[in-house]
């Protein structure tokens, strides 16, 4: 016993074992980078979304509606309301036949939808690495068990001595594989519905300050309706009614 497990199957493994081995690492080392900065991307956006809906409509002016979503033009929310802004003033000063052709309404809700499905793509690059690894690690895994089994058998008939406990020690051991590639899926598998739970949150949050966007910019008023109980403060009404 002493002569098996791991250490024993990288020196007497082949270079299909090795090679195995090595991607069933790099596709785990991949994966775990993936969800932990996702992980955090992910708690940033959230941040940004409770921003966006606690402050950004209770301001007394856009400019600093604006600033309440901080200076990172990574925050999604604050290029959502950056560009409904410079798409309603272009539609107002330009002159082209585009603007003949849409009216501010239509001219908004392409340039918001562009906003956000460009946002949508940042969010959800790395997943397809998730979902890659968490449906070809146990296939990879299970291709490292049977070449292991494939050669231990071969090295216990030629030997001469096929008794159980000569089977059972290479065959285990060759089980390690598939056990590696299961190792490998499963967090990737969870990973990838976690954060992909978590997105359709944030999308959801997106798509409905867009919607806001989208009202201010066309009839220069913003409508919440109020929690039954409750009396809107006449300051946190200030920007609705500012165009």
């Amino acid at each position: 016993m002493q002569d098996l497990g791991l250490p024993h199957l990288w020196a007497q493994g082949d270079f299909v074992i090795r090679a195995t081995a090595v991607i069933l690492l790099i596709m785990s080392v991949l994966s775990w980078i993936v969800i932990i900065s996702k992980a955090w991307d992910l708690f940033r956006l959230r941040k940004m979304a409770n921003g966006a809906e606690k402050h950004f409509w209770h301001s007394e002016d856009f400019d600093h509606a604006l600033d309440t979503l901080g200076a990172n033009d990574g925050n999604p929310f604050r290029m959502l309301a950056i560009t409904g802004r410079e798409a309603a003033q272009h539609h107002r000063a330009s002159q082209t036949q585009l603007r003949d052709a849409l009216d501010i309404s239509d001219w908004l809700t392409r340039s918001l939808k562009s906003a956000i499905d460009e946002a949508v793509a940042r969010m959800q690059s790395g997943l397809a690495v998730l979902a890659s690894v968490g449906s070809t690690a146990p296939f990879v895994g299970l291709f490292g068990t049977v070449w292991g089994i494939y050669h231990a058998l071969i090295s216990i008939g030629a030997s001469g001595m096929p008794t159980i406990d000569k089977v059972a020690g290479p065959v285990g051991e060759a089980l390690i594989m598939t056990a590696f590639g299961l190792a490998v899926a499963i967090p990737a598998v969870l990973g990838y519905n976690a954060l992909s739970r978590g997105n359709k949150g944030v999308i959801s949050k997106l798509n409905r300050f867009a919607y806001d966007l989208h009202t201010y910019f066309v009839t220069g008023t913003h409508v919440r309706p109020t929690t039954p109980g409750t009396r809107a403060d006449d300051k946190s009404v200030r920007l609705a009614v500012k165009n």
